[in-house]
């Protein structure tokens, strides 16, 4: 989730909590209109307008919104972003040395370089193309963190790296080393971060790709790395029978509850994409979570938030950010109008009953 602490914010306890209530009252009125802006492409009126905008089919009725518009260098995947203090957005996302996007309006996105200029040298241990993935962009304490994954296709031999930064800009990443790791023999795969911070001060962080599914260790907030006084391992999620795809989780706190969200079945097909993002809850960030239905993520359940519909495919890599009072759900889709190339989408949640809708 991304997120955003100091400056009087509440980083949404993951990867996206972007905004405090101090920063927004010092934003520029012209700032405050771009935003009013973006959001207006939000909401169950406007959402087949914006479909139709950004050339996404709308015949049919779909239990799905498509996503809201966006537009400029959108072809992205395992998007993070936040809202920085001085407003702007900030999304990261995988390949090339993490790619870094900006945006004013949350709308237009440009392409503004890497963040970083050259691979640290462990990474080529994990990743022979030194490839990162996945990245989870926060702000805690007046600097930038952001937790990525080093690794290969099908393979468990991964690390998870730190990386932070006082801007937040290309070349000023300082990578922090190695945070968690697995290997060939391990029943687990440590990619897919994201930092969960509890009302209480308690740093988390939640990981996991296929194999035993997804996992949860507990940080040190002196360090960013795992707690030395604490060393559990906490299973999350995971698919009993069948396919073991469950991966990406995000974990965000709502109303009493802490909400799992993790992207399931198959990535990285392009048109035939099967991903889709499903959500649990539990009264404990260690779990155990259960959907809707009361069926326990660690027994193959979830409760889908967001699957395929029409030429939006495969949606999933997901991040949770709170902007403005409200929850947006960022993850990538595979567009079925231009070849399968994943594109960024962008929803609004809303929380009805204990749950989780997108709009």
């Amino acid at each position: 989730m991304t997120e955003l602490h100091g400056h009087g914010k509440a980083r949404h306890r993951r990867k996206k909590t972007a905004l405090l209530a101090g920063v927004a009252l010092a934003l520029t009125a012209a700032g405050a209109m771009a935003y009013g802006t973006a959001f207006g492409v939000f909401g169950e009126d406007a959402q087949p307008k914006a479909a139709a905008a950004a050339g996404q089919s709308t015949s049919g009725a779909s239990a799905y919104p498509g996503p809201g518009r966006v537009t400029g260098d959108v072809v992205v995947h395992d998007p993070t972003m936040l809202r920085a203090p001085n407003g702007r957005y900030l999304l990261h996302s995988t390949h090339g040395y993490l790619e870094f996007r900006t945006s004013t309006d949350r709308v237009a996105f440009s392409r503004n370089g890497n963040a970083f200029s050259s691979p640290p040298r462990w990474w080529s241990r994990y990743s022979p193309e030194n490839d990162p993935w996945a990245p989870d962009l926060s702000y805690h304490g007046g600097r930038y963190l952001m937790y990525y994954s080093v690794s290969r296709f099908r393979s468990n031999s991964s690390a998870i790296g730190l990386a932070t930064s006082t801007t937040g800009m290309p070349g000023s990443w300082k990578d922090q080393g190695i945070v968690h790791s697995s290997t060939s023999s391990s029943d687990y795969n440590a990619i897919d971060p994201d930092l969960f911070v509890d009302d209480d001060g308690k740093w988390w962080l939640v990981f996991g790709s296929h194999w035993s599914g997804i996992k949860m260790i507990r940080l040190d907030p002196k360090t960013g790395k795992q707690h030395a006084k604490d060393t559990t391992r906490h299973s999350l999620a995971s698919r009993t029978t069948g396919a073991r795809a469950v991966e990406g989780p995000t974990v965000v706190k709502r109303n009493g509850y802490y909400y799992l969200f993790a992207s399931y079945d198959t990535c990285c097909s392009g048109t035939a994409s099967t991903y889709k993002i499903k959500v649990g809850r539990a009264t404990s960030p260690t779990g155990p979570y259960h959907d809707r239905n009361g069926v326990a993520m660690n027994k193959n359940g979830g409760t889908v938030v967001m699957a395929s519909q029409g030429s939006v495919i495969g949606p999933g890599g997901q991040d949770i950010m709170r902007d403005g009072g409200k929850d947006l759900l960022v993850y990538h889709y595979y567009d079925g109008r231009d070849r399968g190339t994943s594109k960024l989408g962008l929803n609004l949640l809303k929380w009805s009953g204990g749950w989780p809708t997108a709009y």
